[in-house]
């Protein structure tokens, strides 16, 4: 008797929850996420785009110096065997280069935060905005980072090479030393910018050495043709 009345409670608990579920129209079903979800709903994106000016400034910068040194100093040694004459253009080359590209992105910058000013006093006097808006650029700051970027990716080929008497291994070590760099600047832009690292090493080192080995076919030509030799005297 008892099983009866419990078969009938039963069948009365499933028919009024299948007429709830026909009023209803829809079954709403929760699945718990799984762990490696809910670290990757926690976490938020970055945003590369967000990192590109810095990124230019940075990685670019030294990558900039090291290639800008290191072609002068092989191009140096293309028309003269000495290591001084190499040294001393390598350490003009960083500090023309630093000069350079500082004095430049305080131009830009400047720019910059001249037409973000002007349009935000515009906002303001056409609309009235009184809302917090984000911070301006710094032309100083950027021309700072700049010039120590390029100075620090000059550093390895001006100590790889400068100080090496055998003409031969000065420029091989120069181009050794310079190929590590462009790798591991390549690497690290790729990287920092979410992009494809070999793709962006192998840009950056073919980069390189087209800009070396035209600096150095350049000048030695001109060296047969016009007879130019660079000595320490």
């Amino acid at each position: 008797m008892s099983s009866r009345v419990n078969s009938h409670v039963h069948e009365n608990q499933s028919s009024d929850l299948t007429k709830d579920l026909k009023q209803d129209g829809c079954v709403q079903i929760a699945i718990p996420p799984r762990p490696h979800e809910r670290e990757s709903m926690q976490a938020d994106p970055v945003d590369y785009v967000a990192r590109a000016q810095w990124l230019r400034a940075g990685v670019l910068g030294a990558n900039d110096g090291l290639v800008s040194v290191a072609s002068l100093m092989v191009g140096v040694g293309a028309v003269g065997q000495s290591a001084k004459a190499m040294l001393v253009s390598g350490l003009a080359g960083l500090v023309a280069g630093a000069c350079s590209m500082a004095i430049g992105e305080f131009v830009s910058v400047y720019a910059q935060y001249d037409i973000e000013v002007a349009e935000r006093e515009r906002r303001r006097r056409d609309g009235g905005s009184e809302e917090e808006e984000g911070r301006l650029p710094n032309p100083l700051l950027a021309a700072a980072a700049s010039a120590l970027a390029f100075s620090l990716g000059a550093v390895p080929p001006l100590l790889a090479g400068g100080f090496i008497r055998p003409w031969g291994v000065r420029v091989g070590v120069v181009c050794a030393v310079s190929s590590l760099g462009l790798a591991g600047f390549g690497a690290a832009g790729a990287v920092l910018g979410g992009a494809n690292v070999p793709k962006s090493v192998l840009r950056v080192l073919i980069g390189g050495w087209l800009a070396m080995l035209v600096t150095y076919g350049v000048l030695r030509v001109c060296g047969l043709v016009f007879g130019m030799h660079v000595s320490s005297v």
